[in-house]
């Protein structure tokens, strides 16, 4: 999120801007420097928090050599072969140096000698490069996509005690979300080949590692889930440019997410079908980890079948989405409620002065606050101190944003902690409040008039890794509040993002002071 910024600026100086032609679907120049930040973001951490043995080793380089072919082709447009030698550079890498190969096939009862294993691994994951880059067609897609399976991977790695890979996959997923804050439609950032590359090669490395090494007892059958969408895409696409004897490296508009867009599904729809296909096979991953190849397979076979006989019978009668329709009754029940102070109103109101007491009231609640979150409530009075004061500043808007999310977390974390746990009365009234607000937060979203909150395909990946966080969480987490927990921050987070997007001011000063007054009370009950 630090380094985006940046890249944007220098991105026409750097030559590093996509400009718009018939295949593509944005219709202004916009740089494709994304991928710098999200590999950057992603490599520092994982250099600086894991060992680097032969395995890290040989993945830093590769991704490293990605990153360079990726940013001169961003640059100057290579063709495609000189791609190709980079994305084997790196891969022969990994595979060869760092000992990351498929030993073992789904339905196949005999491992593969090496001579047939590490090429046909080599084979497989520059294919997934291509599969990642070859998606990478709209607004937050690849992103998305990569995001639901990295998060497979690495809640399936901790299960199995991966340490290394489900740091890799937690490294890269921080990288992506730094990024697709800036990357959501419209786009003011494209990652390029310097972050698509990477992305396949990470999503690629790491589901082989957690099948042929980490945890052998899954099925071998699992990348095909956990990889998803992408890989049935870009065979498709290959097919149909073999039959209809194209060029195989020639860009074409036959992808999935092209074809929905044909279809009238406007780009939003068209992301979050895409998203909406992914999650079903990741979470399907994880429930029938230990399933038969054969059954893992039939499910990847059968909703790829159907998902492209859907479209093809589509095509074919020639239907189209219906964006402009007759009003169906309870359309115009929703507008008549609409027009009313108290539905359009309401649920804004509740959001804007319940959030600021719920900060006031707990900071009051809480008991046992020790030292260290004392200086925690210290710092964070010290960051809204300093956005206030340099309230004519665009930074002062980070700097409020950071005081408010981390209270919340913060005073949430406390609350779940020291007061709710063995009140069970104090337990039922907050499931109560936490359930009124967030059905406040999304009528407030959707149909509330004083506010500029927009929601985005973003909004909706995150409401899903959220929900699925905290009922996943139970496996990973013998205290089985910590999901709850998880929920009521996203919660607070998106009335604080509410309130903070209001166009009446005043309802900022009031969260600010909230946010300030709970902090201080935190802080003076840790050292007083």
């Amino acid at each position: 999120m630090a380094i985006t910024p940046l890249m944007i600026r220098l991105a026409p100086k750097l030559g590093m801007m996509d400009l718009p032609d018939p295949r593509k679907v944005h219709a202004r120049p916009v740089a494709r420097v994304g991928g710098i930040g999200v590999v950057i973001g992603s490599l520092a951490s994982i250099y600086l928090w894991l060992p680097v043995d032969n395995t890290i080793g040989a993945y830093l380089f590769g991704s490293i050599v990605l990153l360079l072919f990726g940013a001169w082709d961003d640059c100057r447009d290579l063709g495609h072969y000189v791609k190709f030698v980079g994305q084997f550079i790196a891969v022969v890498a990994i595979v060869y140096w760092g000992d990351v190969w498929v030993s073992s096939l789904p339905l196949v009862g005999e491992e593969l000698p090496q001579h047939v294993g590490r090429p046909f691994t080599v084979v497989a994951i520059v294919g997934m490069i291509n599969a990642i880059n070859h998606s990478d067609g709209l607004d937050g897609l690849a992103g998305g996509e990569s995001l639901l399976s990295l998060g497979c991977i690495a809640y399936l790695a901790h299960l199995a005690d991966g340490f290394a890979l489900t740091g890799v996959a937690v490294a890269i997923i921080g990288g992506l979300t730094g990024f697709l804050r800036y990357n959501t439609y419209p786009a003011r950032i494209f990652m390029g080949d310097s972050g698509s590359q990477f992305l396949g090669f990470s999503v690629g490395v790491l589901a082989v590692l957690l099948t042929q090494r980490v945890d052998r007892s899954i099925s071998m059958a699992l990348p095909a889930l956990i990889l998803g969408l992408p890989i049935i895409d870009i065979l498709a696409v290959l097919a149909q440019r073999v039959y209809h004897k194209m060029n195989w490296f020639q860009a074409t508009k036959n992808h999935i997410h092209h074809r929905l867009l044909e279809l009238g599904f406007d780009h939003y729809q068209a992301v979050l079908i895409i998203y909406s296909i992914q999650a079903l096979f990741v979470v399907s991953a994880i429930f029938l980890r230990y399933e038969s190849d054969s059954l893992l397979l039939s499910l990847y076979l059968g909703v790829c079948a159907l998902i492209f006989a859907l479209l093809l019978i589509a095509e074919r009668a020639q239907w189209k989405v219906v964006n402009h329709v007759a009003e169906s009754g309870l359309t115009t029940i929703v507008k008549r409620a609409k027009a009313t102070r108290l539905f359009a109103d309401g649920p804004t109101l509740f959001v804007k002065a319940s959030v600021p007491l719920y900060f006031l009231l707990g900071s009051l609640w809480v008991q046992g606050v020790t030292a260290e979150f004392g200086l925690v409530a210290i710092t964070f009075v010290g960051i809204l101190s300093l956005a206030l004061i340099l309230h004519w500043l665009p930074l002062s808007r980070y700097l409020l944003r950071l005081a408010s999310y981390g209270t919340a977390a913060f005073l949430a974390y406390l609350i779940q902690k020291y007061a709710v746990q063995g009140d069970s009365l104090l337990g039922r009234v907050e499931i109560g409040y936490f359930t009124a607000l967030g059905i406040a937060i999304a009528l407030a979203v959707r149909y509330g008039r004083d506010t500029q909150f927009r929601t985005t395909p973003m909004d909706y990946l995150l409401v899903f890794v959220v929900v699925a966080s905290a009922f996943l969480q139970r496996e990973l987490i013998q205290d089985s509040s910590a999901g709850a927990l998880v929920i009521k921050v996203f919660i607070l987070f998106y009335g604080s993002e509410l309130i903070l997007n209001a166009r009446e001011r005043r309802w900022n000063g009031l969260l600010d002071i909230s946010v300030l007054a709970s902090s201080g009370i935190l802080a003076l009950k840790a050292f007083v």
